[in-house]
């Protein structure tokens, strides 16, 4: 299970959007459901992801952080006639929602 727990610390304190990003964005890529987020691409490119807070909430158990992750994919080989297995690089995004147990740091995320 996925935890965030810098994050929960930081909650409620003027620096929770850097630590959750920053914490996010030091995630291993295949614990985000961002291969099921392509729309212009095949396959999720190993370069570095950014992760955008949208909105944050809370209820008695749980924070709530919706994002927008950027991020770039690979069409391979059809990006050129001449070339029969050219890689090309597009710009893909999606948005998630993070939900952080605010006992436990235990995060469940949606793709939205």
């Amino acid at each position: 299970m996925l935890r965030l727990f810098n994050a929960l610390k930081a909650w409620d304190s003027d620096e929770f959007e850097a630590v959750f990003k920053a914490e996010v964005a030091g995630l291993e890529k295949h614990l985000l459901p961002m291969q099921a987020g392509l729309a212009n691409s095949s396959h999720v490119n190993d370069s570095p992801f950014e992760p955008v807070v949208l909105t944050t909430s809370k209820t008695d158990k749980i924070i709530s952080v919706k994002t927008v992750i950027l991020y770039s994919g690979i069409l391979a080989g059809s990006c050129c006639a001449d070339d029969p297995a050219p890689v090309c690089e597009e710009n893909e995004y999606c948005a998630l929602q993070f939900d952080i147990d605010k006992g436990t740091g235990e995060t469940t995320i949606v793709l939205l």
